[in-house]
């Protein structure tokens, strides 16, 4: 039983996301409060992603853009720290059969981040690296959705 519902286009598997979702993590720095909101942008041409952690001691912000490059849907990534990532959609059935994944090549290697319907409504999301033996979790949060 599918429980996102995608739209049409290349944008079109995004559409389960285009939200404002919120997590409570709890962080070896302490408890982190991290918003992510998905919203169409220059004339429904991309999806803007603002992500903000907070920190106790601080926080952490991302901007990132969805959208087409040659017909695949790809990624520009943006951060508060100065770094700057860019990768295209992937495949990440082994988590989910609706999870939506992107890969994209690291400084240290290979990196994923996938998204993925959760209980009730939630978003799951994950980052993990490549390794030999297969793929390495090392973030995952869980998001609620933030009806304004």
């Amino acid at each position: 039983m599918k429980v996102w519902k995608k739209g049409k286009g290349t944008l079109g598997v995004l559409k389960p996301l285009v939200e404002h979702w919120e997590a409570h993590v709890e962080t070896q720095m302490g408890k982190v409060h991290c918003t992510r909101t998905f919203e169409p942008v220059l004339q429904n041409q991309f999806i803007q992603l603002t992500a903000v952690w907070n920190f106790p001691k601080g926080s952490y912000m991302e901007h990132a853009l969805f959208g087409a490059k040659d017909g695949v849907l790809c990624f520009w990534s943006f951060t508060s720290d100065g770094k700057q990532s860019n990768g295209q959609v992937c495949d990440a059935s082994d988590i989910h059969p609706e999870a939506i994944g992107f890969e994209a090549e690291m400084p240290a290697g290979l990196a994923r981040m996938i998204y993925w319907p959760g209980e009730e409504g939630t978003m799951c999301w994950a980052v993990e690296s490549k390794t030999k033996k297969g793929w390495n979790r090392f973030m995952e949060h869980q998001y609620h959705p933030v009806h304004k």
